[in-house]
């Protein structure tokens, strides 16, 4: 013990020094720094030299600040080992005197199936990874304020800002210092309080996190979606504390969802039983009445990764996810998790507070990596929130209709072929019913119905571009060496009908309505009722036309979806989803194809949203949702326009003035909820090359799930 004493002296002297080296290179690059602004010739007949100074200084303090953390981490671990060694000397002395005898075999085995039971298998002590991060924490926390604080002394230059706030009014404060909690505090203790999160100049920020310069503040409450968002961002935090003390097994992810949130844990040899939820609730509820704050803390990604060295996933994370040298953790309580953030101020925030369902999952839902336990929950600013939230969900139980399709022999599910709907005699009456509905309207519209294969060579998905970025989610196989696969859509399928002879502008628009049943190898845990199946049909429909047809065509797709909803008694809301960042193609054809949406949503006369940068890669789109029995929005039917397709597949049709050379390649492509799956839209296009002039397509799909009142029942 002596000599682990003398040299827990050494390092801790050694550690001594080397801060205090830290402090003399900071000062001296300030020092340096501050010479070259001041001497501005000097600056410049010396530039060269300084800047080598300068910049060997920086290597030699990154190194110093490396070989210092590394030096704070031994010291710890030496002394937390030593702590053990103490702890476990003093208990061995303890029973020796006490003549304490081992314990039988009978006991060890009601132990063991204690710890196996219901709630009592709690962990008693914080597992010891809890401990040890914890204290690396407070290390680079201190390592953070101490390089805060020297920034603090570099000069005299002025630390005023200026900050808007929502009505216009302007407040000044203090760099680094003034928080958005403060400045909400100025104009009303009741506005501070009630606010969940600030936006400071578009982006959310910490109520209590510094501003950093002059900015325009808002404040958001729980109606938000961001705050709600944030809200529930923060409960999964509290929710990922509980689990940890509870199980002590290696948490994963904790995102919101559009109703809640969840966390998902790894554990070795257990899994989460339903009868440990309420221990999980009470467990939250100590956490919230805490009222742990949120720490934010920005940290280096090698330090990040000695953090967590524990916890696998989040070692992934780091290495995977990452690509930014610095990244933030966020602390509440013994909890300290990889997270960008923000949070709300602290979890007292968090006034009611439900742990309502678990599942098991895949880690990123691949069958082939570790199995996690998910834990879902929600949570609200009131109690009375709280409770109507608990009679919808009552509520949308009796309206289940995967319970309707089984207490009324309509269909039903079977594990030896997951996601795929076995339709009885009632549901398959239904069915048919509601696609001789959609046959008529189409026939009333002018669409052609068409058969197409269910079995494509892969050589069609990978010309088309749907190999490259979904062969992941379709069922393949292999004949005579070659790739196949089930259909996951009917768009490709469609161009090669199109082109398969030549075509004439008198023929446009070419309106293609299929109904053939496609599979998309959907990951198992997704897998529920009929909202998410592997296989399905859909009213899918794909519109060739050319480019001044397009605005008539998408309006025609509008009105069709209005008739079709308003005779199931549905309403519905409308989003125009634009460009997103990984988009194929050229800026303007883009915009104008956005503009050519806007302008058919304009003269549709209903409310719609813009929705920025969620559009697909190959064209932007107009969402539509609908509203079921008990008010939720599902994603239905879509209207996108594909400036790809036409291109990969060069489809072109004669146009007027054979000598024309103007050349446009814009398929639009118009879908509508069908089947046992209501599936958005994919492709739409048209183009001309020349006398011959690429069609543009619009897909339509429209609901199919029920053909009466009752079906907003069935859908819910």
């Amino acid at each position: 013990m002596a000599a682990e004493a003398l040299a827990a002296d050494a390092v801790a002297s050694r550690l001594a020094r080397q801060e205090e080296d830290i402090r003399w290179l900071w000062t001296e690059v300030h020092r340096l720094r501050d010479e070259q602004l001041n001497a501005p010739d000097r600056c410049q007949a010396e530039g060269p030299c300084l800047t080598r100074e300068v910049a060997q200084l920086r290597a030699e303090n990154r190194e110093l600040r490396h070989r210092l953390y590394r030096l704070r981490l031994c010291l710890a671990e030496e002394l937390s080992h030593q702590a053990r060694r103490e702890s476990a000397l003093r208990q061995e002395a303890g029973r020796t005197a006490a003549g304490a005898q081992p314990p039988s075999s009978q006991s060890q085995g009601k132990d063991i199936k204690k710890k196996e039971s219901g709630p009592d298998s709690e962990v008693k002590n914080p597992p010891n990874f809890v401990k040890e991060r914890l204290k690396l924490f407070e290390i680079l926390k201190k390592d953070h304020q101490l390089l805060l604080a020297i920034y603090e002394k570099k000069g005299n230059t002025s630390n005023v800002i200026t900050i808007r706030v929502a009505d216009g009014k302007t407040v000044e404060g203090e760099a680094w210092k003034t928080t958005p909690y403060q400045v909400a505090a100025e104009i009303s203790q009741e506005l501070a309080e009630s606010t969940v999160i600030a936006k400071v100049n578009g982006e959310l920020w910490d109520l209590d996190r510094p501003l950093e310069g002059d900015s325009t503040l808002e404040l958001l409450m729980f109606e938000d979606k961001e705050a709600q968002a944030v809200y529930w961002h923060s409960s999964a935090h509290i929710l990922g504390e509980a689990l940890e003390l509870h199980y002590g097994g290696l948490l994963c992810c904790g995102p919101p969802t559009d109703c809640g949130f969840y966390y998902d844990m790894f554990l070795e040899d257990r899994a989460v039983s339903s009868t440990e939820l309420p221990a999980l609730e009470s467990a939250c509820e100590a956490i919230i009445k805490e009222q742990q704050p949120f720490e934010r803390l920005e940290v280096r990604k090698e330090a990040l990764l000695d953090l967590f060295k524990y916890n696998k996933f989040k070692c992934r994370i780091l290495k995977e996810k990452i690509n930014t040298p610095m990244t933030t953790v966020y602390r509440c309580g013994p909890l300290v998790d990889l997270c960008k953030g923000p949070h709300v101020r602290h979890t007292g925030k968090i006034k009611a507070i439900k742990i309502f369902k678990n599942s098991s999952t895949y880690w990123e839902g691949n069958p082939e990596m570790e199995t996690l336990q998910r834990v879902y929950g929600i949570s609200f600013p009131d109690d009375q929130m709280m409770t109507a939230w608990e009679k919808l969900q009552e509520e949308a139980k009796t309206q289940d209709h995967r319970r309707i399709g089984k207490e009324q022999e309509l269909f039903f599910f079977h594990d030896l072929s997951p996601g795929s709907c076995f339709f009885l005699p009632r549901g398959a009456f239904i069915y048919n019913t509601l696609m001789d509905f959609i046959r008529e309207e189409y026939h009333q519209r002018s669409f052609m119905e068409v058969l197409s294969p269910n079995v494509y060579s892969s050589k069609l998905w990978e010309t088309s571009g749907h190999w490259q970025h979904c062969s992941d989610n379709m069922f393949t196989f292999d004949i005579d060496k070659d790739t196949f696969a089930l259909k996951p859509m009917n768009c490709p399928g469609h161009c090669l009908m199109f082109a398969h002879r030549p075509r004439s502008w008198r023929e446009m628009p070419i309106r293609f309505a299929d109904f053939g049943a496609l599979h998309r190898n959907e990951p198992s845990g997704t897998l529920s009722g009929l909202t998410c199946v592997r296989r399905f049909q859909q009213d899918d429909a794909h519109i060739f036309c050319t480019v001044e047809q397009i605005e008539e065509e998408i309006k025609g797709c509008l009105q069709f979806f209005q008739s079709v909803y308003s005779t199931f008694g549905f309403s519905f809301q409308l989003n125009l989803s634009t460009r997103p960042e990984n988009f194929l193609g050229e800026v303007e054809i883009w915009d104008e194809a956005e503009k050519q949406l806007q302008n058919s949503l304009m003269e549709f006369g209903k409310p719609w949203k813009m929705n920025p940068g969620d559009g697909a890669f190959y064209g932007p789109k107009i969402d539509i949702k609908i509203k079921d029995a008990i008010g939720r929005y599902h994603q239905c039917a879509t209207i996108q326009l594909d400036f790809q397709l036409p291109v990969r597949f060069n489809l072109t049709y004669v146009s007027v003035v054979v000598s024309s050379v103007a050349e446009h390649r814009l398929r639009t492509h118009r879908l509508s909820g069908h089947g046992s799956r209501a599936q958005p839209p994919r492709h739409v296009g048209s183009s001309q090359t020349g006398a011959r002039t690429c069609v543009p397509c619009i897909g339509r799909q429209t609901l199919n799930h029920c053909a009466t009142r009752e079906a907003q029942k069935i859908f819910s």
